[in-house]
């Protein structure tokens, strides 16, 4: 079960979550692969460095090979000389990793699922906001108590929850489609809508009904 809450911060009842997505087992393993590609691919892996035979110079031998009491050397440009080449030195290529589709939803899944056994996914009926302001963000998570790092999963057509949102330092705005781990691993309370915690449930291959998230009132009983 998860506390579902008005746009001004107001509870307004609970809703059912489906339990294939936020009542797993979660899987470190898998959190933890998930995470790791995540900020691999992030990598711009764009550091380069010269090898010898790219410095510019070095092309005539320093000195003759015997005779002067000196270690030979065939350039001036060989790692161990100063100015010289790198030897193994990195060069432009791509840290990205290849994470097969179902181990990244059981990734989110497993995520999610740790999130909702702490009681921190929670749910805004729907935003009714008629202009963005970070006031009312601010007004919203005051009266969720959400005091540390917030992932808000909201709809594409959410502009102006968007542009209340994304001015707030520890707040993080994604939608269904885009959702990580990574993502939900970070933030300390996640935060969906009406709309987006039955989209993401079917994602998952798994068709929402009416009946899995009815929005029951405080009193117990079902509105």
């Amino acid at each position: 079960m998860a506390k579902v809450y008005g746009s001004a911060g107001d509870e307004r009842g609970e809703v059912a979550l489906d339990p294939e997505v936020f009542g797993i087992e979660p899987n470190v393993a898998v959190m933890h692969q998930g995470v790791t590609a995540q900020l691999a691919a992030a990598r711009a892996g764009s550091a380069s460095t010269k090898t010898r035979s790219e410095v510019r110079g070095g092309g005539r031998k320093p000195w003759r090979q015997k005779g002067l009491g000196r270690a030979r050397q065939g350039s001036i440009r060989s790692p161990q000389w100063r100015g010289g080449g790198v030897a193994f030195g990195p060069k432009p290529r791509s840290y990205s990793q290849r994470t097969p589709k179902k181990m990244k939803r059981l990734a989110v899944r497993s995520a999610l699922s740790a999130r909702a056994a702490e009681s921190q996914v929670k749910v805004v009926e729907h935003f009714e906001w008629d202009v963005p302001r970070t006031k009312d963000a601010v007004a919203l998570l005051k009266g969720m108590g959400v005091a540390g790092k917030a992932l808000f999963v909201i709809g594409r057509s959410e502009q102006v929850a968007l542009r209340s949102l994304r001015n707030l330092p520890q707040v993080m705005v994604t939608t269904p489609d885009q959702i990580t781990a990574y993502d939900v691993l970070w933030s300390e309370t996640v935060v969906f809508t009406a709309d987006t915690v039955g989209a993401l449930a079917g994602r998952g291959g798994y068709d929402p009904s009416s009946d899995d998230f009815v929005r029951e009132d405080t009193e117990g009983g079902a509105s």
